[in-house]
């Protein structure tokens, strides 16, 4: 792999770029900032506009992701993209992440700043998220979290004006936007140049960069890396008339790392098992299956939000563990048994670590064990937690049972995993059978085993030992 370099202007389509204006004034989005100017940052909003292609297969897709496609149709388009990046251009790492925004609960959201934005904040990477499907912009078909929450609903003085022409051109308009970070970035970046543009989405919109690495990744150079998180066993829709395969893998001739990251649920859960995708790693393909994570947790369903970095919120997260939410947001989101609980958070920032540190040398991180499954079902160990794949100290060293299965309830919970914490009588002779300074001595050792295998970063691991020092456990 060579170093990353800017894409020549004269090979992609740079669409045009204006600030986004009037309405309430600012922009809206499902997903909570913090205080970004206390962190050192700054938002923006920029209206996105052009005219995009769509794609069209000759011949049947195939599993292996070696697609050759053509252009088929072309529409006008305009949408709208969210800026976050360091005010002090000192405080630039050079990395520029692009977040296919996700659509599932019929509004625009931001998973991955959520899971992902104590590390990027600490890093100095700028963020951009894009209204990328026509969902989030008009409606239409989602899992329909909330109603009147579109763009155009939320805010008709800001939005009224965008037009997405159909999801068979959000490909498009997503290389498209990488190309304005490129070079629009006097406007766009507030003058910060990109030394690498990096592509990442969750969920629904994994779906869909798995689509779009095995369809338009061969054709364009806009993009350093991509990060596809909780993906599913089959990209999204290509055309409407496309026919998908399932078992779809990740294509072995791109000339860019891609990094899969799968919870537990990812793996086997309603909807996505993604066990039937498996592949080997190559030079260019890493996929870590992560132990004790669910699809969506207590995290990014509110721990997050509010997670500036200093120690509360792993408190928090760490305490859930022990006292795990069955709702979230209020009671908006119940389920039936308690929530997903696990490290989910602090993995993923070590894989965009990981991803980063690829691109920039050109060493791969090492590859990871997969996840024990036998049979269609995970294999467990003696207190339930599943083996095999990245392990951390919340399943080895375990304050409660974590899983990405085993939620019922709504569409929703399905993809929020369990937790179970045993009871506070059996507490000490479950997860202390030797004892207080045993256990935090065996804890400790276990998340410094996970920072040297590069499983959590050591920025993290800071304050989960004094999380765990201080933590009260039932005796």
């Amino acid at each position: 792999m060579v170093a990353p370099s800017p894409p020549s202007r004269d090979s992609v389509t740079v669409p045009t770029v204006v600030p986004a204006t009037g309405g309430r004034g600012q922009a809206f989005i499902a997903a909570a900032s913090g205080d970004l100017a206390a962190a050192g940052y700054e938002q923006s909003e920029f209206y996105i506009s052009g005219t995009a292609t769509a794609y069209q297969s000759g011949e049947p897709l195939t599993a292996d992701g070696n697609w050759s496609v053509d252009p088929a149709t072309t529409a006008a388009y305009k949408t709208r993209a969210i800026v976050r990046r360091p005010t002090d251009p000192a405080n630039f790492n050079g990395n520029v992440i692009i977040e296919w925004l996700n659509v599932s609960g019929g509004l625009d959201a931001a998973p991955d700043w959520t899971y992902t934005h104590v590390e990027l904040i600490r890093e100095g990477y700028a963020w951009v998220g894009l209204s990328a499907q026509v969902v989030g912009i008009d409606g239409g078909p989602s899992m329909g979290l909330v109603a009147g929450y579109t763009l155009k609903a939320a805010d008709p003085g800001r939005y009224g004006s965008l037009v997405h022409p159909g999801d068979q051109y959000s490909y498009d308009m997503y290389t498209q936007t990488g190309a304005a970070a490129w070079f629009e970035n006097d406007l766009m970046l507030g003058g910060l140049q990109p030394e690498r543009v990096i592509a990442i989405g969750e969920s629904q919109s994994a779906f869909r960069l798995t689509t779009y690495v095995n369809a338009i990744g061969p054709k364009t150079d806009v993009w350093d890396g991509y990060l596809i998180h909780s993906r599913g066993n089959a990209g999204a829709a290509l055309n409407v008339d496309v026919k998908m395969p399932v078992d779809q893998r990740i294509r072995t001739d791109l000339k860019v790392p891609v990094l899969q990251f799968q919870a537990e649920t990812d793996m086997l859960g309603r909807g996505l098992n993604s066990i039937g995708a498996r592949q080997p790693d190559t030079d260019l393909i890493r996929t870590w299956e992560v132990a004790g994570t669910a699809h969506a947790d207590a995290y990014n369903l509110g721990i997050g939000d509010t997670d500036n970095g200093d120690g509360v919120g792993d408190a928090a997260l760490f305490q859930a563990m022990l006292t795990p939410p069955a709702s979230v947001y209020g009671g908006l989101l119940a389920c039936t048994t308690p929530i997903n609980t696990g490290p989910h958070t602090y993995v993923l920032r070590s894989a965009l670590n990981s991803l980063d540190n690829w691109i920039r040398t050109g060493e791969a991180p090492e590859s990871r064990p997969t996840l024990d499954i036998n049979n269609g079902a995970f294999m467990l160990d003696a207190k339930g937690n599943v083996t095999g794949g990245i392990r951390t100290p919340h399943v080895d060293v375990p304050v409660a049972i974590l899983s990405g299965l085993g939620q019922t309830g709504s569409a929703f919970c399905g993809l929020f995993g369990t937790t179970v914490a045993p009871p506070p009588a059996a507490f000490a002779s479950w997860a202390l059978p030797n004892g207080r300074a045993a256990f935090d001595a065996a804890w400790i050792a276990s998340l410094d085993d996970a920072v040297a295998k590069g499983n959590i970063l050591e920025a993290d691991a800071v304050n989960l030992r004094t999380v765990v020092k201080n933590a009260q456990l039932p005796s």
